[in-house]
């Protein structure tokens, strides 16, 4: 049954990798092309190559037999320039004694490797130096160190460089080709390609960590959710893939008006029982400065008055408990809310809903339940401001990367960007949290342990 399982998933992994790759070919030679900038072409391309190298990575590691599969690199296998600094590291056996009982063994030759290495501003070359040792009484008593595990077996890259290129792409919004010209500067020549290469080996690795981090989101009792857009061949904001994504989460889901959310309330919802929501005051509070900043409405203002009481209130309760929080709410805000309900209906009967005006007003009433969630627990926040501020980082990348290129491209985004935003949050440098991880899964971290790789559990002793 292994067996059949094995031959099924290489089969759905070539079919992927067929398709990804007619894909490229259309990016290269088919009219949606001709209508693509340069940087939007070689976007395309790098995305596309990340997702060609993932699948390719996920067949190495379901036909390999080892216990930690890695491949080898396939592309640029040229010399490291020669004035890079090199630092030798040493690997001895851990006995020289030979096997026979002759007495110790000489050194008889070595091997020799080099990897390029990449620390912030620095960039110099790793010789991994490991000595054979020969019995001079016998022939049979030859012994060496083994090479250490490589996340790229043969190639040139460090995970210290991996990391760095991972950070300079999803954290400083840095493309690959734009990464790609930044090394040739240094006399390093790596093609974009290559990079796109590394990025979607280490996406593969880093996956059973990133879903392990997601089931320990969903096991929360509220989650914040929103969502930006990065343009795709093929996007999309469908209800479902929310769904999707929270399949057993059945606590409060804290998020703005955008109503695909709106089918996780329903009876009917798949993959659990229907969630809460707490809509965004911030939202509400920003319709009504639209209207009021380009028509100065006495209504709008007064609305932008009322809401301000209630942010008075959450601005002195902030850092307390839930229990605290929830307490002050329900004796100082909940009034406030009930009045801006009525005062919200008064002024709905008055203004035509097919006023500027009236629009706004309607949307804040369609979201009026959720809108009084935070009344009801201290855990809840009055807006989800928190999680904007968080994913504004994604829009950077969108302005310097121009688009995603490719829905596989969106999900290494997806995947590194979530393991480098919940570093930030916990306090963790990304680039020390991914040089390390990288390293640990390249010597076969056991997936039992998965944990242990979660960046709130990292420690630069860990």
């Amino acid at each position: 049954m292994a067996v059949l399982r094995e031959r099924d998933a290489l089969r759905e992994a070539n079919k992927r990798l067929e398709h990804l790759v007619a894909e490229l070919n259309q990016a290269v030679h088919g009219k949606r092309s001709e209508k693509l900038s340069e940087d939007e072409r070689q976007l395309a391309f790098e995305d596309l190559e990340t997702a060609v190298a993932e699948v390719e990575t996920q067949q190495d590691a379901q036909a390999a037999t080892g216990p930690t599969p890695r491949r080898a690199a396939r592309r640029n296998r040229g010399n490291l320039p020669k004035d890079l600094p090199r630092i030798e590291r040493v690997i001895e056996p851990d006995s020289l004694d030979c096997p026979c009982g002759c007495g110790e063994m000489h050194r008889i030759g070595e091997d020799r490797t080099e990897r390029l290495d990449i620390i912030p501003a620095q960039l110099r070359v790793i010789v991994t130096v490991r000595p054979k040792y020969a019995c001079r009484a016998c022939a049979e008593g030859v012994t060496q160190a083994p090479a250490p595990a490589h996340l790229i077996e043969g190639g040139l890259p460090t995970e210290g460089t991996i990391a760095h290129v991972l950070v300079s792409k999803f954290s400083d919004h840095l493309p690959l080709y734009r990464q790609s010209q930044t090394l040739a500067r240094s006399g390093i020549d790596i093609h974009r390609s290559t990079l796109a290469d590394w990025v979607g080996t280490a996406a593969f690795h880093l996956g059973p960590v990133v879903d392990r981090l997601a089931e320990h989101l969903k096991g929360s009792g509220k989650l914040f959710m929103d969502e930006t857009t990065a343009p795709v061949l093929d996007p999309s904001r469908a209800g479902q893939n929310a769904e999707q994504i929270l399949q057993g989460f059945d606590g409060i889901l804290q998020l703005d008006g955008y109503s695909g959310y709106n089918r996780l309330t329903r009876p009917s919802r798949k993959g659990g029982a229907p969630v809460t929501v707490a809509h965004c005051w911030a939202h509400a509070r920003r319709k009504l400065k639209e209207v009021f900043d380009r028509d100065g409405s006495e209504i709008a203002a007064e609305g932008l008055r009322r809401i301000a009481e209630l942010y008075r209130i959450e601005g002195e309760i902030r850092g307390m408990g839930p229990g605290q929080r929830l307490s002050a709410r329900q004796t100082r805000t909940a009034p406030l809310v009930t009045g801006f309900g009525e005062w919200l209906q008064s002024q709905r009967r008055r203004i035509s809903l097919k006023s500027r005006l009236g629009e706004k007003l309607a949307y804040i009433h369609r979201q009026w339940d959720g809108l009084q969630t935070f009344l009801h627990d201290g855990r809840v926040e009055i807006d989800a401001n928190a999680v904007e501020n968080l994913i504004r980082p994604i829009a950077l990348t969108r302005k310097n990367a121009l688009f995603a290129g490719h829905d596989e491209g969106g999900r290494a985004l997806g995947r590194i960007a979530s393991l480098i935003a919940t570093a930030k949050i916990n306090g963790v440098e990304p680039f020390a949290y991914l040089k390390a991880t990288l390293e640990v899964i390249a010597a076969g971290h056991p997936a039992s342990q998965l944990d242990e790789l979660l960046p709130w559990n990292f420690s630069t002793s860990s």
